[in-house]
């Protein structure tokens, strides 16, 4: 699904996305790793998925 970058720690990894509903959800370090992201600006769309118990689980950029 996608979603907007909403905030991001560089040093830490870790941040939060607004769903197009605006419904926010923070992702950790493992779920930004996980989708080979270096850096990750507020305002970018990505997309995002989630694993059994609704955590996101990888963030990517969404491209077109």
């Amino acid at each position: 699904m996608q979603a907007t970058a909403h905030t991001f720690d560089a040093a830490t990894r870790t941040g939060s996305v607004l769903f197009d509903d605006g419904t926010p959800m923070e992702f950790d370090r493992a779920a930004f790793d996980a989708g080979g992201l270096l850096l990750l600006r507020p305002g970018q769309r990505v997309r995002v998925e989630q694993d059994a118990a609704g955590r996101l689980s990888r963030v990517t950029l969404q491209t077109f």
